[in-house]
């Protein structure tokens, strides 16, 4: 009756530890799509802040051209090439 005991107390461990290591390698995994997930979101998030801050920069040289032009009594274009 004791070995019939001991013998099912240790498939349970074995069948715990088992267990154990799959969950490990989901969390694992698990671990590994969000960080290649959070990856790609900080290069979309880069890409995005580039984009805004180059159409930034152009929206300003329209402005100040503009304002150039209006001051010199000139066309955007032509104040764009001074």
């Amino acid at each position: 009756m004791r070995k019939l005991i001991l013998a099912a107390v240790a498939g349970t461990a074995f069948a715990l530890a088992g267990c154990s290591e799959k969950t490990e390698d989901a969390a694992a995994t698990a671990a590994d799509s969000a960080a290649s997930d959070a990856a790609a979101n900080v290069d979309a998030a880069a890409s995005d802040v580039s984009d805004t801050a180059a159409d930034a920069a152009s929206g300003a040289a329209d402005a100040a051209a503009t304002a150039e032009a209006s001051a010199q009594g000139e066309t955007p274009e032509e104040a764009k090439k001074d």
